[in-house]
């Protein structure tokens, strides 16, 4: 089984499957993935990640308040956030961090949400999905100081080698996405021939950033099998075994999957 462990199903271009998700999910499934992780962007989407996770017994889901979509938002309530996560098929907090690329003027409020949703992990002990772009020193501080037993995953890694060791070093996992595949992404294949077996995670983050071959085109969980065996030929390492061992990481870092 293959895990896409980081996915949009409520943004899906379902065109290619006549307007269905299910349609979409057994793509996929037909072609091993066996679990989707559903991902929470704000509070007007939560209900509906939560509703898809009650819908799929296949399908869990996180929330959480993305960094670009703090300037539409009410500022991050922890309040809001508990209860929100106060559900049996959330199993993580996310997606949160700080993306100082498009919005550097929100640097303030994304530090401010960030460090609520670390609070929250630290109250629920689950783990934390972290997103980071041009943030890099403020992102490892911040995980420093909050110092979650839990921790998380940095997901759609496209950061260096230092980085990566400095989060792995605080017990964090590395997800990579089909950007990895991309022509331009030699650094980022660097480091994902470095990565430890034991703290991988592959998804597709879709719809967004296709793997080649299908670069262009909208992204779906199936792809998340592209990903995986451009990996797996980039590590020198059994498909097979990428397979397991990613799946295993999934369920190491979010155990309520397991139920």
């Amino acid at each position: 089984m293959l895990i896409d462990s980081h996915c949009h199903l409520d943004r899906l271009d379902l065109t290619a499957h006549d307007g269905s998700l299910d349609n979409a999910l057994n793509a996929a499934r037909e072609r091993g993935v066996g679990k989707f992780l559903c991902i929470g962007v704000d509070a007007a989407n939560a209900p509906v990640v939560k509703q898809l996770a009650e819908q799929y017994d296949d399908v869990w889901c996180s929330v959480g308040i993305h960094p670009l979509d703090l300037s539409r938002n009410d500022p991050t309530d922890l309040a809001w956030l508990l209860q929100a996560l106060d559900h049996p098929r959330v199993a993580a907090i996310g997606e949160t961090g700080l993306d100082y690329h498009y919005e550097p003027d929100m640097a303030q409020a994304q530090q401010d949400s960030f460090r609520c949703h670390l609070q929250a992990a630290a109250t629920t002990g689950k783990p934390v999905i972290i997103h980071t772009r041009e943030a890099r020193e403020d992102t490892l501080a911040m995980l420093r100081e909050a110092d979650l037993a839990n921790a998380g995953v940095l997901h759609c890694f496209t950061e260096d080698w230092d980085m990566a060791r400095a989060a792995l070093d605080l017990g964090y996992y590395i997800s990579l996405s089909g950007i990895v595949t991309f022509r331009n992404a030699d650094a980022l294949r660097d480091v994902a021939r470095r990565i430890p077996a034991d703290r991988l995670l592959v998804e597709t983050d879709s719809p967004y950033l296709a793997p080649v071959p299908h670069r262009g085109k909208p992204n779906e969980p199936q792809f998340v099998c592209e990903v995986a065996a451009f990996l797996a030929e980039l590590r020198d390492e059994p498909l097979e075994r990428l397979w397991e061992n990613t799946t295993a990481n999934f369920h190491r870092l979010f155990p309520l999957t397991t139920a």
